[in-house]
């Protein structure tokens, strides 16, 4: 089966390197084509005649990925998931797309809320063979700033720095099972959407 994704990363980003890599995982026999639009104000205007092009290069339908709070944050800014989500069926109804045909997900609140849900693969990232670290589970992943939260984790027992674009797809790959990721509701939405479940 061949499907289209749609990132608001770059070419090479997190998101992308993580989502094909699970999809992947929760189907083999996926063919995927991704675009990336950079960045959230980028994906909710442009996605609509991105999903027509995936559409018409043959992917039987398009999932849209975005994470509910930008890399960046406002301070006080609220960004709001059923505002995205009109603007971008604002977006796809502009380019005439069945929208029987596109999934969304939106990740609350980033990436690395999924990639916190399994401390198994942390721990595995994390430890050296001299050292072996085993933090415990992480309550609530997607609550409080997931980003800031693995940076914490990574400076603590390993004096590194986080960087996504490296460390985030090594987390996916050390995922021994989808048994902890699958309790983060907007993975589960993912995963089904993968699935070709309740599309």
């Amino acid at each position: 089966m061949k499907i289209g994704m749609i990132f608001e990363c770059g070419p090479q980003g997190a998101d992308r390197k993580v989502c094909e890599y699970l999809a992947k995982r929760i189907r083999p026999d996926l063919i995927i084509i991704s675009e990336t639009l950079d960045n959230k104000p980028n994906l909710v205007t442009e996605c609509g005649i991105v999903a027509s092009e995936l559409l018409s290069e043959g992917c039987e339908r398009v999932i849209i990925v975005w994470d509910l709070y930008p890399a960046w944050r406002e301070k006080g800014a609220k960004p709001c998931r059923k505002e995205d989500r009109e603007d971008i069926m604002t977006s796809l109804t502009a380019a005439g797309i069945e929208l029987e045909r596109v999934a969304l997900v939106c990740i609350e609140e980033e990436l690395e809320a999924w990639l916190l849900a399994d401390n198994r693969a942390i721990n595995k990232v994390l430890s050296r063979p001299t050292h072996k670290v085993n933090i415990k589970r992480q309550q609530k992943p997607e609550r409080g700033n997931p980003k800031t939260r693995m940076t914490k984790l990574f400076k603590e027992y390993t004096g590194q720095t986080y960087r996504d674009l490296r460390h985030a797809e090594m987390i996916a790959k050390a995922m021994p099972d989808f048994q902890r990721i699958r309790k983060v509701e907007t993975f589960k939405r993912f995963a089904l959407k993968v699935a070709d479940e309740e599309l």
